[in-house]
């Protein structure tokens, strides 16, 4: 470490600040004869104590900085990379296993020697040390290259060393890795690559949702090698709470060739609500190798809470249509359109409506609002020129008008400031007052004082305080009133403009989400974050207390009993967070699951129940050849070579053979401000207590 001092003025000033000690010192002690008789050359000491504290108190003044040069020796980094995935384990026994990590513990000892070793495992996530389980579920190789250039991509990362078979079955192709590291990559070659008798699903393709009473598809890819001239079948069984399996659907079909592949499209039928857990399985060949990749579990979330939209109207409008399209988008809703003057179903069986230039002046709709307000039916009237205005306030009081529909005026849409229903994107409220104008009729509106206005009326340049678009709530239903009509322009007038929907589709779909929503009124309420898991991923639950106020609270404990299919509890406690509850309750085996959660609060208990699914991850299992041809590709794009593990010992002497893998030297600057330091401090202090010590023993105060 090299270390010099430097001034911020002229060093030559240094000069002055010396005689300036000296000269202090003269004035005090050159006539003074006190300490002269009383202690012999004690002025001449004292003089030089005084000369040294002036002059470094000065220098001082000079504003000295310290500079100081580090010099560091920075060994090259060599990573080893580690696959901890299940398939590496499928062509290894016990011996081989531990052979193998022995050669790996021996190889990080003799690397470590004249490199600095980084080590990590991957297959579910990239982690730090080398672990040799082999009991993740899936590989991703591409991760690992990208996290390996993000931490080491400044840094003097002299090559990568990566244990795998070459299996990958997440991410994208690592060959084609969009992150290039700049190092060479040496691939030790696991697996086996022999191609053996196997009969494999590869994948399933399905719906991850469907709707009681529905029929849905699965597709199967099925693999065979080596198997020609044999039969196998497809089965598609249920697996039922218990355990137990029902036969579905059964599908036969030949091998003809060595390198066989073919797609079977099963269709099935909805017919119970909830999460059902199907197997889908391949018959077994003679002299198969393996049978773990015959079979695959799959979920699926049957629901019976598809809601069934009507959209009402007075007579044909391009309007229908616009709503239509955007709310069939949701798979959610079904949604139907009909005339109120031949209405042949029940609105009852609806639940919701819109009520497009209805009541109007030929049909009031008495009967079809009578029945949806017995039914409490939430609804959005939308005003036209067919509406009868006088109707229309009778029989809502979210937005009153004092209009007629022989006049009209054309209208945009401003967002309301202070609307707090739902959240409205930032380009909403930028975009949608340039959109094509409604129709409304020429009048005045007033909303209702519990109302909440999303738009107001722009009529040509002036923006007004009119309610456009209104929500409110009477009588427990959920009401909303668009007080004009065409909004099919906004709909185009969007796709115009920015190539999409999205804006029209947002605000409609956001509208009529608010107005479908039943409002959840229980006081204790838990959710858990999906209704399906992976078997690698963790259970988190969310809990909410309410009081008479309908206030968040988490003073009392909640608990939470999870019940799997053999009538297994486990128990839980939830954390307290600032005003609620969660829960992470870990992982879970294969299976389905349900959940009751409990809490005692003012002398009652309150519970709150639901379900959750757990499914497999079985990529590991489907396939078993390990691609050698993979790693050969990937060593020569980075500049490097592939060796099998019995060959580990020459990796050390390839490194030391690369001209371009060297330490490297760091050099490190630092400056600082003397007066900052601490013993500057006490070296002044020093002299000053040096001089009045001596002083004030010889009675010089």
């Amino acid at each position: 470490m090299n270390t010099n001092i430097s001034f911020q003025y002229p060093a030559w000033f240094a000069i002055f600040c010396i005689l300036l000690g000296i000269g202090y010192a003269l004035t005090m002690y050159y006539r003074d004869t006190t300490f002269r008789e009383r202690a012999g050359r004690l002025n001449w000491l004292l003089g030089i104590v005084r000369t040294l504290a002036v002059t470094f108190l000065s220098l001082l003044l000079l504003s000295p900085l310290l500079k100081s040069l580090v010099t560091e020796t920075k060994k090259p980094i060599v990573v080893i990379a580690q696959d901890n995935s299940e398939s590496i384990l499928s062509a290894m026994n016990k011996e081989d296993s531990t052979r193998y990590r022995q050669q790996i513990e021996q190889l990080t000892s003799d690397l470590s020697e004249k490199y600095e070793l980084k080590t990590y495992s991957f297959g579910d996530e990239v982690r730090e040390g080398l672990e040799f389980s082999f009991t993740d579920k899936v590989s991703n190789t591409s991760e690992l290259l990208n996290e390996l250039y993000e931490m080491y991509s400044n840094q003097n990362l002299g090559a990568v060393i990566l244990a795998t078979d070459g299996i990958y079955n997440q991410g994208s192709n690592p060959v084609y890795a969009s992150t290039k590291l700049s190092v060479p990559v040496y691939a030790v070659a696991l697996g086996d690559t022999t191609l053996k008798r196997d009969i494999s699903i590869k994948k399933i393709y399905h719906n991850r949702i469907a709707y009681l009473g529905d029929k849905f598809s699965i597709q199967v890819d099925v693999s065979a090698r080596n198997c020609a001239g044999t039969r196998s079948k497809v089965k598609v069984y249920r697996i039922n709470d218990d355990g137990s399996d029902t036969r579905l659907k059964e599908e036969s079909f030949s091998i003809k060739t060595n390198d066989f592949f073919t797609t079977k499209e099963i269709i099935l039928e909805a017919d119970r609500s909830g999460v059902q857990r199907y197997r889908v399985s391949v018959s077994r060949v003679k002299d198969e190798v393996t049978g773990l990749n015959n079979r695959k579990d799959i979920f699926i979330d049957v629901l019976d809470a598809r809601q069934k939209i009507l959209l009402l109207a007075e007579a044909p409008h391009p309007d229908l249509s616009a709503l239509r399209q955007t709310l069939e988008q949701n798979k959610n809703y079904e949604v139907s359109i009909a005339y109120a003057g031949n209405l042949k179903d029940n609105v009852a069986g609806y639940d919701f409506v819109v009520l497009h230039q209805l009541p109007s002046v030929n049909n009031n709709i008495s009967t079809i609002l009578k029945e949806m307000d017995s039914r409490k039916i939430p609804r959005l009237f939308i005003a036209g020129n067919l509406s009868n205005i006088t109707e229309l306030n009778k029989v809502q009081s979210v937005l009153n008008l004092s209009a007629n529909t022989k006049n009209n005026n054309d209208v945009a849409g401003t967002v309301a400031s202070g609307f707090n229903l739902f959240t409205i994107e930032e380009n909403i409220a930028k975009e949608l007052p340039k959109f094509a104008p409604l129709v409304a009729p020429f009048g005045e509106f007033s909303a209702s004082p519990d109302a909440s206005v999303l738009l107001h009326q722009k009529i040509g340049s002036v923006e007004t305080k009119y309610p456009l678009l209104v929500f409110g709530e009477e009588r427990d239903i959920k009401t909303g009133v668009l007080a004009a009509e065409g909004i099919w322009k906004w709909r185009i007038f969007d796709y115009l403009q920015h190539k999409n929907h999205n804006i029209f589709d947002e605000l409609i779909s956001k509208s009529i989400q608010f107005l479908t929503v039943k409002e959840d009124k229980r006081k204790f309420r838990t959710s858990v974050s999906k209704n399906i898991f992976d078997e690698n991923e963790a259970i988190f639950f969310d809990a909410e207390l309410y009081n008479q106020s309908y206030e968040l609270i988490n003073e009392p404990d909640a608990s939470l009993t999870i019940t799997d299919g053999k009538s297994k509890d486990y128990n839980f406690t939830f954390t307290k967070t600032n005003r609620a509850y969660t829960l992470n309750a870990g992982y879970f085996p294969v299976g389905n699951y349900t959940y009751k959660a409990r809490i005692n609060t003012q002398g009652k208990e309150l519970t709150s129940t639901g379900k959750f699914s757990v499914q497999p991850i079985e990529l590991e299992l489907f396939e078993t050849t390990a691609d050698h041809r993979l790693l050969r590709l990937l060593s020569e794009q980075y500049g490097g070579e592939v060796v099998y593990p019995d060959s580990l010992t020459v990796l050390p002497r390839i490194l030391n053979n690369k001209e371009d893998i060297q330490p490297v030297l760091y050099s490190t600057s630092k400056t600082r401000s003397i007066i900052n330091l601490k013993w500057i401090f006490w070296v002044l202090l020093g002299l000053l207590g040096i001089e009045w010590f001596f002083r004030k023993f010889y009675g010089g105060y």
